[in-house]
Parts: structure tokens; sequence; C-alpha cells
């Protein structure tokens, strides 16, 4: 696995934002891990727009569980597993089909257990302090040619 740590202000995660969404495809999906006001959202948020329009409104899909956008590069999922009683309910949303023809944003991975999907990028999010956050990368499983690619843009 291939490791990447950022300590980032907020100011600067639109920059990061934009790198990663250079590279992403269908069937991406990152899993985004952290407590509670990590800046999760505020990440996703960011990627969302820098794939759609810097202007579409992304409201936490903490209620609805789910909350899709169009972008050139297909749909975006952008889930909030939070509220998730039973990891088989993904299934009734439709994330295991999101999984293979969207890009997939996913707060709350481990609420999906052993449906996790083993090819995905995990972010790790952790409060330095009030406005500084530190951001591990992590590319789990095969990703060839994204792996590739990735390391040029994040490095």
């Amino acid at each position: 696995m291939t490791h990447y740590t950022f300590t980032l202000t907020e100011q600067h995660l639109p920059k990061l934002a934009h790198l990663l969404a250079k590279n992403l495809d269908k069937g991406n999906i990152i899993a985004l891990w952290g407590d509670l006001g990590t800046g999760k959202t505020t990440f996703a948020r960011t990627l969302i727009q820098a794939l759609t329009n810097e202007n579409v409104d992304v409201p936490s899909p903490t209620f609805t569980l789910v909350q899709i956008y169009d972008s050139t590069k297909g749909e975006i999922w952008h889930c909030d597993l939070y509220r998730l009683k039973a990891a088989e309910e993904f299934i009734e949303i439709g994330l295991e089909e999101a999984f293979h023809s969207s890009i997939c944003l996913i707060e709350w991975p481990e609420r999906l257990g052993d449906f996790l999907p083993h090819h995905r990028i995990d972010m790790v999010f952790k409060i330095i302090n009030e406005t500084t956050r530190e951001i591990t990368v992590t590319l789990v499983g095969p990703h060839d040619t994204q792996r590739a690619a990735l390391q040029t843009t994040l490095l």
C-alpha cells in the first residue's frame, strides 16, 4: 500500500481535491475516515465541486444517506453511512452497483464492514488544531495505472 500524508488548513483542501479529481473515474471508491468534525464532508463537498461545477450546492447526505451528482466523468455518489443500521442496507440504496458504475465518496465506511470494497482510496482525517487537519491518503488494492498518476500528482 502507498501512503501520503498532508497537513492542511481548510483553505488548502481545494488544492488536494482538485489534484485527486484529475485522476478519478467510474469505479473509484474514496473512503473518508475520521471522527465527527474532522473535515470529511468539507473535503467531499470540495471534491464534488471540482468534478462538477464550482457553484453546485453540496449538502451533507446525513439524513438522505446518499446524494447523487452528474459530472463529466459520470455519476458521483456522496454517501454518509453514519445512520446505517446494518451493513446489508447498502444494497437497498443501490451502493453496491454504484461501486462499479460511479465515483463513490463514502463517509463512515466502517459501517459497511466486510462489504467495503478492497479496491479503494482511503483518506483518514485527524484534527491537528482548530484550523488544521492531517489527511493520510492510502491506495488500497490494485490501482496499477491510477497509482502512477496519483503518485505523480500528489508528490
